[in-house]
């Protein structure tokens, strides 16, 4: 005989996945933010690198977003003193320059995918995202 119980258990819903976004053009930032949380991703964006670095208390990220092309220190030059905080957050490179020497730098620094900028409003970068953050949980 199966039991049911008379009272309601509220379960929670699952947390939300962080996205920190960085990229020193506003317009990019605010297309990624819309995208992104209309896909269910709660987001926090940065202007630069150095202000990501210097945002002190946050929490920690489920996965970045990181330009290539910034003025202060470069999306691979970030992801690199990333990695020393937080080995284990993925990280994926958005740019506009397709470049080989580009893929390689940014895997040696420890990128786990690098989109094109044409493609970033495509699926693509939400399916890299959900992948970097699945492949994280799964560890």
């Amino acid at each position: 005989m199966i039991e049911i119980s008379s009272h309601n258990e509220r379960l929670s819903p699952p947390a939300k996945s962080t996205v920190f976004v960085v990229d020193d053009d506003a317009a990019v930032l605010g297309s990624l933010r819309f995208l992104l949380e209309t896909e269910g991703f709660a987001v926090r964006t940065f202007r630069s690198a150095t202000a990501l670095l210097n945002a002190g208390d946050m929490p920690s990220a489920d996965c970045y977003v990181i330009d290539y092309k910034m003025p202060d220190i470069n999306g691979i030059q970030l992801a690199g003193r990333l990695r020393k905080f937080d080995r284990d957050v993925p990280v994926i490179l958005i740019t506009g320059y397709p470049d080989k020497n580009i893929s390689t730098r940014a895997a040696a620094a420890g990128v786990k995918d690098v989109v094109l900028k044409p493609l970033l409003l495509d699926e693509n970068l939400v399916k890299c995202i959900r992948r970097a953050v699945q492949d994280r949980r799964g560890r």
